[in-house]
C-alpha cells in the first residue's frame, strides 16, 4: 500500500479500513466514506472539516467544544463546558448512526490540566462501566476561549 507520510491520522486509518491506495479513494467494492458536514453558518464561513466522516463501520467525529446551538460557550466553566460537549459528541453520534455506548477512543484537550478531576466528574457519566481508551493532554489554547475539546471514534453498529 502506497501512503503518503503526511497523511492525516483518521484519512490514514479511514483508508487502511476500507483497503484505499489513496486518500479519498476507497478500494474496489469498499463503500465510499460518508462526509457529515457541519451544522449551521455559511459555506464561507464554516471551518474547513466536517462534523464526522463515517468509514466502513467507523465513525470519526471531530473535536467538540461546550458551544450551545448558537455558536457561543456555555457559561459556567469547566463542569458545564464538559456536560455541553459531552451533549453535542452525542448528538453528532446519533447523526453518525452510533451512540456512546460504541465509543472506542477518545482524545481529550484541557486548556488547564487542573481541571483534569472536574472534568473527569462530568466525562464518567456518559458511559456506563465501559470507558473508551482514552488520551487526555494540557494545551495553551482551544478554538474560542474553552475549557475543554474532545475527539471520539465509535463504532456503527450494523
Amino acid at each position: 500500500m502506497n501512503l503518503r507520510p503526511m497523511m492525516p491520522a483518521a484519512v490514514l486509518a479511514a483508508a487502511l479500513l476500507t483497503g484505499a491506495a489513496q486518500p479519498g479513494r476507497a478500494a474496489e467494492g469498499a463503500p465510499e466514506p460518508i462526509f457529515h458536514p457541519l451544522k449551521g453558518g455559511s459555506a464561507a464561513a464554516s471551518p474547513p472539516f466536517s462534523e464526522s466522516v463515517r468509514a466502513g463501520d467507523m465513525l470519526y467525529l471531530s473535536g467538540q467544544i461546550g458551544t450551545d446551538a448558537s455558536g457561543k460557550l456555555v457559561p459556567g466553566g469547566i463542569r458545564a463546558e464538559t456536560r455541553q460537549l459531552m451533549e453535542n459528541i452525542g448528538a453528532a453520534l446519533a447523526r453518525g448512526g452510533s451512540s456512546f455506548a460504541n465509543v472506542v477512543q477518545c482524545t481529550v484537550a484541557l486548556a488547564d490540566i487542573g481541571e483534569w478531576a472536574a472534568f473527569n466528574e462530568v466525562y464518567r457519566g456518559y458511559f456506563g462501566k465501559r470507558y473508551p481508551a482514552r488520551m487526555a493532554y494540557a494545551t495553551t489554547g482551544l478554538a474560542l476561549g474553552a475549557r475543554a475539546e474532545v475527539q471520539c471514534i465509535a463504532a456503527v453498529p450494523h
